[in-house]
């Protein structure tokens, strides 16, 4: 495992929504698809894979959270994700309802 790849799968984590809307406002925030590995594209996006990066943002797969979906989420302040940090972005996975 790369250096880059142990130090991002250590610093991933959990976040209930309240805490990433003020990186929601500042426009840092990418949500990453369920079919993703956040891990995996966190060390794209630090190690520059330009290729990857774009393929996944022409299919849809990493996004800037819709305004329906800021709302929805606005409405259960409670609701939890997987974050990972790769300044100056948060990427964050929605964790499904249990």
């Amino acid at each position: 495992m790369s250096d880059l790849r142990a130090e991002l799968t250590e610093i991933l984590d959990e976040a209930e929504w309240e805490w990433l809307i003020p990186h929601v406002q500042r426009d840092a925030v990418i949500l990453v698809a369920l079919k993703l590995n956040l891990v995996d594209v966190g060390e794209a996006i630090a190690s520059d894979n330009i290729p990857s990066v774009q393929q996944w943002i022409d299919e849809q797969l990493i996004t800037k959270p819709s305004p329906v979906q800021v709302g929805e989420w606005n409405s259960d302040r409670t609701k939890r994700f997987h974050t990972l940090i790769v300044q100056p972005y948060v990427l964050v996975q929605e964790i499904a309802a249990a």
